[in-house]
């Protein structure tokens, strides 16, 4: 009996595990509303090509690209990447390789090759004959690529290359991925690094753009093998295993070194974001401020330089930074701290300027709150006057029903100093005049009236 309701568990079990599988299976199932294999090739080839009006179409993106950064406007820049036809080539690599199909690779290394030249000319041209030559914080951003592009580009390819194999075209995803991939801004500010002669930035540009097409060429291939996309058939083995055999080389020639700068980048990006903790957790100083710092990643010797205005820091203090250095694991790293003269220092205006606005804002919020506060208080004070204002002449009347003999009358608040407290006490002060001495019980009496009108728990009588 028993062996009997565990084989019933196990079947329920099973059937629990095959029935949710099963929705798993139907719900992220790409086989609905996909195309024909043949449609999907065709389509990403005919993307391959430029010629006529895709290559039109790439001169005047690179153009609207280098203006959008030229004048720092982001939205010109998205409208370049919108109009960009840069990723059918690079998805047809992806797509050869996927496919074993070598033609379809060569034509397109050809294409993207056509088009990076096609770009780097014209941005090269437009930025040598721009007025403006300053490298704005859109055209910076491109020199100086991270990890986080690399990611952006695979996923962005995945999502390209599911989109591309669908029947009925989701609009919005193309354009999307155009905008993430970010393609076209690099390409442009390589052509900035040629115009000015600047090594750096062209170098730096131009392989975030070989980061992105590697990546979304990869995950390109990854869907097409994950689609089980059919592979091409040759005429005889032999050929086929040399077609194999030479994309895998030249895949690898591009793959090994690659992976190396691909974790060159994870590790520049770790150590630039522990540098950024370190700075901000640990440099808060007395008497002295971190206006600029510089996180530089270097296989050999990294550095982070900070540049102090204020009291010069001492050298125990500085130690105790270096100490302090492998809680975030940059301890391998050279500090170098900048203070004193800067006179034959570099030093970042720009990170000057932008350090001291936000002091200014500080202090200009801190007074607003402090100005605010006084008004507050002032106010209060005077809402308490007009609140606690005295009716002398209802009071006088209302006495004088009490008392008959009373001539003159006056009341109101006072401020009472104390030699001995800097606290001044509230006291209503109240001045009669009458035709009679009164006894002692009949000034309480009066006291105590004035107490209760006047809702004052201080009051002071003098009385003539």
């Amino acid at each position: 009996m028993i062996t009997e309701n565990q084989n019933n568990l196990r079947a329920n079990r099973s059937d629990v595990s095959a029935q949710f599988s099963r929705i798993l299976r139907e719900r992220f199932s790409l086989d609905e509303d996909k195309a024909d294999e043949e449609a999907i090739t065709q389509s990403i080839s005919k993307g391959i090509e430029f010629r006529g009006i895709n290559l039109w179409t790439l001169i005047f993106a690179i153009f609207i690209a280098s203006i959008g950064l030229n004048v720092n406007s982001t939205a010109v820049i998205i409208g370049a990447m919108l109009i960009s036809p840069l990723m059918g080539p690079i998805m047809g690599i992806g797509l050869g390789i996927g496919i074993n199909d070598l033609t379809l690779i060569q034509r397109a290394i050809k294409n993207i090759s056509i088009a990076v030249f096609i770009s780097l000319l014209t941005s090269t041209i437009y930025f040598l004959i721009s007025p403006l030559h300053i490298a704005q914080s859109e055209l910076l951003a491109r020199t100086s690529p991270t990890v986080w592009d690399a990611f952006i580009a695979f996923f962005g390819g995945l999502a390209g290359i599911i989109a591309g194999s669908r029947r009925e075209k989701v609009t919005n995803v193309i354009p999307g991925v155009a905008i993430a991939t970010a393609l076209m801004p690099p390409l442009c500010t390589a052509g900035y690094g040629l115009a000015t002669g600047n090594f750096y930035y062209f170098a730096g540009a131009f392989y975030l753009f070989l980061i992105n097409c590697i990546c979304i060429s990869l995950s390109t291939f990854l869907m097409v093998r994950f689609l089980n996309f059919h592979k091409k058939e040759y005429l005889s083995p032999d050929v086929e295993r040399r077609v194999r055999n030479t994309i895998w080389i030249a895949v690898l020639i591009v793959i090994v070194p690659s992976t190396y700068l691909a974790y060159q980048i994870v590790r520049k990006t770790i150590f630039e974001q522990s540098a950024k903790r370190f700075v901000s957790n640990e440099c808060e100083f007395q008497y002295r401020q971190v206006i600029n710092y510089a996180a530089r990643y270097n296989r050999q010797q990294s550095k982070l330089e900070l540049t102090l205005v204020g009291e010069p820091l001492p050298k125990d203090s500085i130690n105790e930074l270096k100490n302090r250095m492998v809680a975030y694991g940059i301890q391998d790293a050279q500090l170098v701290i900048k203070q004193g003269s800067f006179k034959d220092t570099e030093v970042d205006m720009n990170a000057i300027t932008n350090t001291l606005a936000d002091q200014m804002i500080k202090y200009s919020q801190g007074a607003i709150a402090r100005k605010d506060q006084t008004i507050d208080s002032l106010q209060n004070y005077i809402r308490r006057n007009q609140i606690a204002g005295l009716p002398v002449a209802d009071l006088r009347n209302e006495l004088k029903t009490l008392m008959p003999d009373v001539r003159t009358f006056t009341a109101t608040k006072a401020l009472v100093m104390n030699t001995s407290s800097s606290r001044p006490d509230t006291v209503t002060l109240v001045y009669a005049q009458f035709s009679r001495k009164h006894k002692p019980t009949e000034k309480r009496r009066i006291e105590r009236w004035l107490q209760s009108r006047t809702k004052s728990k201080k009051v002071k009588l003098l009385i003539e």
